[in-house]
């Protein structure tokens, strides 16, 4: 016992050493990208005024906080972010319990949603402007469309993974449809879920800045595009690193979710 003790210890420490080398690796991969990127163009490898630099993100940075309305922009991004994510995992996740229910529904539907799947989503966005107006409800709903499809595809095929001797055995003892759903099915899809949610974290991101692009007076989009027509490149590449922190740390959310359920699963 005391022997299994020491290896175990001896095995959790070395998997700490581990996990502590590959975050050091990665900051110094990080901080020596950054080193190098400012190296380029201070010594004019690059034109500054196309890639801009990490100096002059960083002051574009405090130019538009000093303006008092840098977190208004982040915060903006992150909640139509947020909300088209949830809705469109919740939404994609029923439907998919739905086909899942009907096979006749699923039969019938199924080149339909591979059309949907297909569809470059915003080639709809004009006429869902016009629907819901220029505003939020257009920028989720375009969030929607183009994470629901992968959402209901993703759970759906899950669901079909599931063994079928499991599922003949549950009905074999009286249970219904929605018992081996509740008891078999979900349960067993528990990964596939969270795979369907971090594939929604890229897709929610993705719509929501297409979104700001069309549509937005505020927002992160509306800081790349401004930027863009104004000439002033460190405000485009300083909000494309701020979602790039954002869009990791909502994958991080994500992945923590993972770790705690898939334990309990």
């Amino acid at each position: 016992m005391i022997n299994e003790s020491l290896e175990h210890k001896k095995y959790l420490k070395e998997v700490k050493s581990k996990n502590m080398k590959i975050v050091i690796t990665r900051l110094i991969i990080l901080i020596a990208f950054f080193v190098l990127w400012e190296a380029a163009g201070y010594f004019k490898w690059v034109d500054p005024f196309l890639t801009s630099t990490p100096s002059r993100m960083w002051k574009s940075l405090i130019k538009i906080y000093g303006e008092g309305t840098l977190f208004k922009h982040i915060l903006i991004t992150c909640f139509e972010t947020v909300l088209g994510f949830l809705l469109s995992t919740v939404l994609g996740a029923l439907i998919a319990i739905l086909l899942w229910w009907s096979d006749f529904a699923n039969r019938v539907l199924d080149p339909y949603i591979v059309v949907l799947n297909a569809l470059p989503k915003v080639a709809l966005a004009p006429i869902i402007i016009f629907w819901v107006g220029n505003g939020m409800r257009a920028i989720v709903l375009v969030t929607i469309l183009i994470s629901i499809v992968a959402t209901i595809i993703g759970v759906l095929n899950g669901f079909k993974e599931v063994n079928e001797d499991k599922i003949k055995l549950l009905k074999t003892f009286g249970a219904s449809k929605l018992q081996v759903l509740n008891h078999l099915i979900i349960p067993s899809s528990v990964p596939t879920l969270i795979s369907a949610l971090k594939i929604n974290v890229g897709l929610s991101w993705v719509g929501v800045i297409m979104g700001e692009f069309l549509v937005a007076k505020d927002g992160l989009g509306f800081l790349i595009i401004y930027g863009g027509q104004v000439s002033q490149l460190d405000m485009v590449m300083m909000s494309i690193i701020i979602l790039s922190i954002l869009a990791y740390l909502m994958y991080e959310i994500v992945a923590l979710l993972e770790r705690k359920f898939v334990k309990r699963y």
